[in-house]
């Protein structure tokens, strides 16, 4: 691969590393077998039951608390437990990004450029449910993608928008505590992973990715609150995307300064204060690189109007029926109604009035002719302690293929279904969408979009 290296890249490639043996190393990478990796997905289960379950080998990447090496020949996006949400398939590099972020619980979260939903996802499940997440992206296809994502992985506590950065920043000053910019960029560091990339690369690329990266940041600045801290990354290697990047935005914002940033485990510190690279021949991952910084200063915090929640008693009353009936308890968040389709929208969203929106929050649900109808999404995201009516199917494909079965396909020790009614299908104890039982058959209620062979 390395005789399709463009010249001028490897020119910029000596510049940064200018020891001819490391720059050596680094070439002898791109013949080396790249390294898989997968998120386990604390939402839904705990790690010791999924190390358990998991059907292959998993060996921790040493940056991210979720993180696992798996072998590409295991198939782990062909297997139930990746359509059940147990884990989201992602680059081990690609992690550390979102660690840097440290996300908590409570706290108000955007990641500006977000789909295809990786660091999205892995953001959510450190923020445990609770506060609110915003996961924007500026394609609409790749928007659904990663609503897509976030339903999959059982994420309740998010938002997500289809805006530019700069309507982001017109809908949300200074509304975030965290933000990550995961910027376009020329992909220098994929080369290895996605050869098409070498194709599409050229100094005026990156000039052209350079703008656009500074223009994000731009925006971002804006939307961040006092104190608050701001993540930079990219998958490109080249300084001009890198760290004149962030030279050149601190130079233009003087409230910003970097944060220390732990680099170890073979993340070398990059060459400005407050930022990491990750390099193909110092770990087993591609080539990453991420800035940290925080905002200084007192900056007034704009007021909102706030998500109105559905006060209709007549529309309320047979959801809060269902929810009484089906759910061990209730999920805070402000109910809304778009047409018929019920959402929880997460606390503290302002409100959603002229914001272009992909997914307002978990889809709790349809109303039909006095009668609540559950959402597939609400039923992605249940633990089984949070539902009362659950059953324990033994082959998951049959499921997955939206097939009903019967009482012989239960695993009645691992079941509570009692009564006819709605029930979520499990299977190792993740789940996998709705089910209605009617005298001893159980109609799948998978959604036909998303049915797969096994």
């Amino acid at each position: 691969m390395v005789e399709q290296l463009p010249a001028d890249f490897l020119e910029e490639i000596k510049e940064i590393l200018t020891d001819a043996k490391e720059y050596e190393q680094f070439l002898n990478s791109f013949e080396k077998k790249r390294a898989y990796g997968l998120r386990y997905n604390p939402l839904l289960g705990d790690r010791q039951h999924f190390l358990e379950t998991v059907p292959f080998a998993c060996k921790p990447v040493a940056w991210a608390k979720d993180g696992y090496y798996c072998d590409k020949e295991a198939q782990p996006g062909k297997h139930f437990l990746h359509e059940a949400g147990a884990y989201y398939i992602q680059e081990p590099s690609a992690m550390a990004v979102a660690e840097l972020l440290e996300a908590q619980p409570g706290e108000v979260i955007c990641d500006l450029c977000a789909a295809p939903g990786g660091k999205s996802t892995q953001i959510a499940a450190a923020m445990k449910q609770e506060g609110l997440l915003v996961a924007n992206e500026i394609v609409w296809n790749r928007a659904k993608i990663l609503s897509s994502n976030m339903e999959r992985m059982g994420v309740r506590n998010a938002v997500v928008c289809n805006e530019t950065p700069d309507r982001m920043a017109q809908i949300f000053p200074a509304f975030f505590d965290k933000i990550l910019v995961d910027a376009p960029c020329s992909g220098e560091g994929m080369f290895r992973k996605d050869p098409k990339a070498i194709d599409e690369w050229s100094k005026e690329q990156v000039s052209i990715c350079r703008q656009r990266q500074l223009f994000i940041l731009e925006q971002a600045a804006g939307m961040l609150r006092s104190g608050g801290i701001l993540v930079y990354s990219t998958c490109t290697f080249n300084a001009e995307e890198d760290e004149k990047v962030i030279e050149t935005f601190l130079k233009n914002h003087e409230e910003f300064e970097p944060v220390p940033v732990n680099a170890k485990n073979g993340i070398v510190p990059g060459g400005l204060a407050g930022t990491i690279r990750l390099w193909p021949h110092r770990l087993d991952g591609e080539g990453h690189f991420a800035a940290k910084l925080r905002k200084k200063g007192v900056f007034p915090k704009a007021g909102y109007p706030t998500v109105q929640a559905e006060k209709r008693k007549e529309l309320l009353k047979p959801v809060l029926a269902f929810e009484q009936e089906f759910l061990q308890k209730t999920f805070e968040g402000t109910k809304v109604f778009f047409g018929e389709e019920l959402y929880l929208v997460p606390e503290r969203m302002r409100d959603l009035k002229g914001i272009k929106i992909v997914r307002a929050g978990l889809h709790l649900g349809t109303n039909k002719k006095n009668r609540f109808e559950p959402a597939h999404a609400l039923a992605a995201s249940l633990r089984k302690e949070e539902v009362k009516q659950y059953v324990t199917i033994k082959d998951p494909g049959i499921y997955l293929k939206g097939e009903s079965f019967s009482e012989e396909s239960v695993d009645k020790e691992r079941s509570a279904c009692e009564k006819n009614g709605w029930a979520v299908c499990y299977a190792a104890d993740y789940p996998l969408g709705l089910c209605k039982y009617a005298n001893g058959v159980y109609k799948n209620h998978y959604p036909k979009g998303l049915r797969l062979q096994f």
